[in-house]
C-alpha cells in the first residue's frame, strides 16, 4: 500500500512556480476589476497568501506583474495596494479606447472575409443569450462581451491592438461595475450591440464605428453624471465631481 501511495505521489502532476504565479495573478486581476480588492486597498501579502493558497513569494511576483499592467501601484519600501480610480483616468482611457477600437473595427470591417463574418456572428449570438445580465452571470458576460469586441476587430489581424485593448478593457472594466449599479441607469446594451453589429455585417465601417464610439463613451457619461449628481463616489477617493 505504501509502494501504491507513492506511486500515485509520483503520478501526480505538480504546478510548476510559473503556473502557481499565473494562476494567482490571474485571480488577483479578476478581484481587483471586479472590486473584490477595492480601489486603495493595501494589500498585504502575508494575509492574501491564505486567501489564495500560495506562497508569499509566488504573490509577490503575481503583484508585481499587477503592477506592469496598473492595476497596482508600489509604494517605496511600504509594499502595495491597489490602484485608484478616478474620473480623469477613465476618460483618458475612454478617448484612448475610441481612437484605437473605432479604426481597427473599421480596417476589420474592410479586411474581413467569411471566416470574420462566422466569428462576429457566433460572439454576437453567445452574448445575446446572456441579456439581460442575469445575477450571478456578470462574470461570464464580460468574458462573452470581450470575445464579441475581439471578434469585431479580429477582420484586421494585429495582435498589439488585441494586446492594448485587452488592458484598456480591464481597467474600463473596473468603472463599468459602478455604472451598472447606479440606481434609475436606463441602458439597452443589446441594443448597442446589435446596431453595432448590423453595420459591421453590412460594411458600414463608417456607421459601426460611431455607434461604437457611443457604446464605448456610455458608461462614463453615465457614471461622471451620476457623480455630478452626488448619487455615487468612487470608493477608495470619496471623489464626486462638481457641476
Amino acid at each position: 500500500m505504501a509502494k501504491r501511495s507513492a506511486l500515485c505521489a509520483i503520478d501526480t502532476p505538480v504546478p510548476s512556480a510559473r503556473t502557481l504565479i499565473e494562476h494567482a495573478y490571474a485571480q488577483l486581476r479578476d478581484d481587483i476589476v471586479t472590486g473584490q480588492l477595492v480601489p486603495g486597498e493595501k494589500l498585504r501579502v502575508e494575509h492574501l497568501k491564505a486567501r489564495y493558497g500560495v506562497s508569499a513569494g509566488t504573490l509577490r511576483e503575481a503583484i508585481t506583474r499587477l503592477a506592469s499592467d496598473a492595476l497596482v501601484v508600489t509604494e517605496g519600501q511600504r509594499g502595495f495596494r491597489v490602484a485608484p480610480i478616478a474620473t480623469e483616468d477613465l476618460e483618458d482611457i475612454t478617448s484612448l479606447r475610441v481612437q484605437i477600437e473605432t479604426t481597427a473595427l473599421r480596417l476589420s470591417i474592410r479586411a474581413g472575409g467569411a471566416p470574420w463574418r462566422q466569428r462576429v456572428e457566433q460572439a454576437y449570438a453567445a452574448i445575446s443569450a446572456e441579456e439581460p445580465i442575469a445575477p450571478g452571470r456578470r462574470r461570464l458576460w464580460e468574458q462573452l462581451n470581450v470575445r464579441f469586441h475581439e471578434a469585431l476587430l479580429s477582420g484586421h489581424d494585429s495582435p498589439w491592438t488585441l494586446r492594448v485593448l485587452r488592458q484598456l478593457s480591464r481597467h474600463t472594466e473596473r468603472y463599468r461595475g459602478f455604472a451598472m449599479a447606479l440606481p434609475g441607469a436606463v441602458r439597452n446594451v443589446h441594443a448597442e450591440h446589435t446596431e453595432i453589429f448590423h453595420y459591421a455585417l453590412a460594411g458600414q465601417d463608417a456607421r459601426a464605428a460611431l455607434a461604437l464610439e457611443a457604446h464605448i463613451r456610455t458608461t462614463p457619461d453615465l457614471l461622471i453624471q451620476a457623480l455630478r449628481a452626488g448619487r455615487v463616489s468612487l470608493p477608495g477617493s470619496g471623489e464626486r465631481v462638481s457641476s
